[in-house]
């Protein structure tokens, strides 16, 4: 990663992405109450100062898909609510540690990437759907699930974000969003119809 960084600086780059581990901020993977990984803080204190040093903002991104087996394993992950209050536990320990030097945060990325793809489709991480999407899944509802780890990923966001905002920014002065993806869609006639279904379509993938 430190070789990375530097061949960025070679490349010209300003700017690089850079994607936090769950895992690497607790030793038994678990967040609130759990003990501190603190070789996983030295590693990430390390790697962003080597970014800075090569004159290079990071862009640091709390949540992409890696969620620990062990939340998942004790209370489904992002189809419980208790996510929140872990997640929130998590976003403040990263804050808390390199929030002095990291001045751009994004709480998730493309969320409606790892709800649908995760708990619609099943195509990736946890594969979860219904039988009748595919037999391979692991379990899951595809009519249901995906909503509610939409409304758990939402209350995860907005939780970090409050934390920022209220604790954090004051002092560290960064900035704090969520990345989102979507296809672009053109309806086919000039009709209230199509346009409307265009319309919700955008929702479903930009309206988080």
């Amino acid at each position: 990663m430190v070789k990375k960084s530097k061949g960025q600086s070679n490349s010209k780059s300003t700017v690089c992405s850079l994607e936090l581990r769950f895992h690497k901020k607790r030793k038994d993977g678990k967040l609130n109450g759990g003990q501190v990984n603190y070789e996983g803080i030295n590693y990430y204190n390390n790697l962003i100062n080597e970014i800075l040093a090569n004159g290079i903002t990071p862009y640091v991104t709390l949540f992409h898909w890696d969620l620990p087996q062990v939340l998942v394993d004790e209370y489904g992950g992002f189809l419980s609510e208790k996510i929140v209050e872990d997640f929130e536990y998590y976003a403040g320990v990263c804050f808390k540690h390199f929030g002095d030097r990291v001045k751009n945060w994004i709480t998730l990325n493309e969320p409606w990437t790892y709800s649908v793809y995760g708990y619609d489709t099943g195509v990736m991480s946890p594969g979860r759907c219904s039988s009748w999407y595919n037999v391979n899944c692991t379990g899951g509802n595809s009519g249901r699930e995906p909503y509610i780890v939409t409304h758990n990923l939402i209350l995860s966001h907005a939780t970090a974000v409050q934390l920022y905002r209220n604790k954090y920014k004051p002092r560290q002065k960064g900035r704090i969003g969520i990345t989102l993806v979507a296809q672009w869609y053109e309806p086919c006639n000039v009709s209230n119809g199509d346009e409307a279904a265009v319309y919700r379509k955008l929702e479903f993938m930009l309206g988080w």
